[in-house]
């Protein structure tokens, strides 16, 4: 498979360097064609405005929606927004490495985000979850948390870890119609040994090798909806982001 590896973090001795250099090798040796976005090292740019655009449909008023729609048949972006964009239109199989800071990603992953999944891109009127403009292709989130894991457990003093990576899992790569795999997660890396350390990238590697064939998470289909938006009745909600009944925080 053709791999993108979007790489977020200003520090390449870092576990997160560490990760994203085992997934280069142990891709490229598996066969797949790796590709690396290292945005620090890039200094890309994470702020969208009006430089994104090398034309504009409406010079007087930014709506960013409309300026990417427009930018993109012709692909009329800057030319660090288009190479980004050429990349991941190109990737089969993409990976996000970054570290898990307040609760999401980098700053810098954000705004690549914002500037790179693009209306009329990576997403469009009905090209969108199981319909999306990346359907059949799959993506994973690789990233290390200050915290041991337990602490992301449902009843975990920082929450659910499957609520809390909703927003990535479902509101960008799902949306978009990936097929995203279970992420991997490297807990508590601060703290542990080396020997610990080093079973985590023995345990990542073998993550690695399967990224072909391991099931991806479970997302609700279009045809689940009614016209409003909500799951059809009879059809019960599967995923962590979704639910019916009492909610007893609200109690």
């Amino acid at each position: 498979m053709r791999v993108l590896i979007v790489y977020a973090h200003p520090e390449p001795a870092s576990f997160n360097g560490a990760m994203k250099d085992l997934a280069v090798e142990t891709l490229t040796a598996a066969g797949h064609e790796v590709t690396v976005s290292d945005l620090y090292a890039q200094n890309f740019n994470p702020v969208t405005g009006a430089h994104d655009f090398l034309h504009r449909a409406d010079t007087g008023h930014l709506d960013i929606g409309t300026e990417q729609a427009n930018a993109a048949p012709t692909a009329g972006f800057a030319p660090d927004v288009q190479a980004e964009i050429d990349k991941l239109m190109a990737a089969e199989f993409l990976l996000l490495q970054f570290p898990f800071w307040w609760y999401s990603v980098p700053a810098m992953l954000k705004g690549w985000i914002d500037r790179v999944f693009a209306y009329g891109v990576a997403y469009d009127f009905g090209k969108t979850w199981d319909r999306g403009v990346f359907s059949g292709r799959r993506a994973m989130l690789a990233f290390t948390t200050s915290a041991p894991p337990t602490s992301s457990f449902p009843d975990g003093r920082n929450g659910d870890l499957e609520r809390t990576l909703w927003p990535l899992h479902a509101g960008v790569l799902a949306l978009c119609g990936y097929e995203v795999l279970q992420p991997y997660v490297a807990h508590a890396v601060r703290w542990v040994d080396q020997a610990r350390r080093d079973t985590i990238l023995a345990e990542y590697r073998e993550r690695l090798l399967h990224i072909a064939s391991d099931q991806p998470l479970f997302f609700q289909k279009l045809d689940d909806y009614s016209p409003d938006g909500r799951l059809k009745p009879g059809i019960e909600p599967r995923t962590p982001g979704q639910h019916r009944g009492p909610r007893l925080h609200l109690d």
